[in-house]
């Protein structure tokens, strides 16, 4: 039953976290437009679209690799805040160059461009920071026994409930 409960709160988290990522690629991708003083303020209609358009593709494109790295890390009991960064950086990492063309010829991707690569991988390395947050921090405790409960400290010496009999109703 306590897996049960646990998978549910590490499918929250990973929404959490792919909503996060999903901000910085949207905030990150756009910040040029952003810096433009003549475009004058976003559309928040707009905005809310396009950040759902990036949750929707971050979170389908990140859904193998995080299940990987959430699996490891329930499995082994890894609590670590630092290998929750790494792990989703690595995600970040392999969700942007699953895009990119890679030339089988010389072993190498085509047309990778710097800046997204960092963005994704610091996507990567907020959603990661935001999972631990969620559910990372209790990892593989789903496995633990429930801790027994301490017996009741005994009763007084000078009770009455334990040093007299019963006594019988006068007759």
């Amino acid at each position: 039953m306590a897996l049960i409960g646990r998978l549910f709160v590490i499918l929250f988290a990973f929404l959490a976290a792919c909503l996060v990522a999903g901000l910085i690629v949207v905030v990150a991708v756009l910040f040029p437009e952003f810096s433009d003083l003549g475009t004058g303020p976003v559309d928040p209609g707009a905005f809310n679209i396009v950040l759902g358009f990036g949750f929707i593709f971050i979170s389908g494109f990140a859904l193998l690799p995080a299940m990987i790295v959430a699996a490891i890390t329930e499995a082994f009991y890894v609590r670590s805040a630092l290998a929750y960064a790494v792990g989703g950086g690595l995600v970040g990492l392999a969700c942007y160059l699953g895009l990119v063309p890679f030339d089988t010829e010389t072993l190498r991707f085509d047309g990778i461009v710097r800046r997204h690569l960092e963005i994704m991988t610091g996507a990567g390395i907020a959603a990661g920071v935001v999972y631990w947050m969620i559910a990372g921090r209790t990892a593989g405790a789903w496995r633990e026994p429930p801790r027994r409960l301490r017996p009741p400290p005994p009763l007084p010496s000078h009770s009455t409930a334990s040093s007299a009999p019963p006594q019988s109703p006068p007759s």
